[in-house]
């Protein structure tokens, strides 16, 4: 995760989720696209934030599908209140 992190969004070490979107081969199809989830990173964030490791996983795996779909956030703290990621943890809440 860390050679993907650098090599294609130019940080370092490594991140909870990648995704890269791959497109829609015509209008009729489905968006595709790959997404790349740090089991480790994902259960030490689980940790710091007290909840279960599966909630966290059930998260970065619906955030990379919203990046593959088109949903984009800011950098940094705005993040946490950005359209995408209040989007995000309605579904994550519908799961649990």
């Amino acid at each position: 995760m860390s050679r993907l992190n650098g090599e294609f969004l130019s940080h370092s070490g490594p991140t909870d989720v990648i995704s890269f979107a791959l497109g829609r081969q015509g209008r009729s199809l489905p968006v595709i696209g790959d997404i790349y989830v740090c089991q480790r990173v994902a259960e030490r964030n689980a940790r710091r934030l007290g909840i279960p490791p599966r909630v966290e996983l059930a998260r970065v795996v619906v955030h990379g599908t919203l990046h593959i779909l088109g949903y984009e956030h800011p950098d940094g703290e705005k993040r946490f209140s950005s359209a995408m990621w209040r989007k995000q943890e309605r579904i994550v809440d519908s799961f649990y």
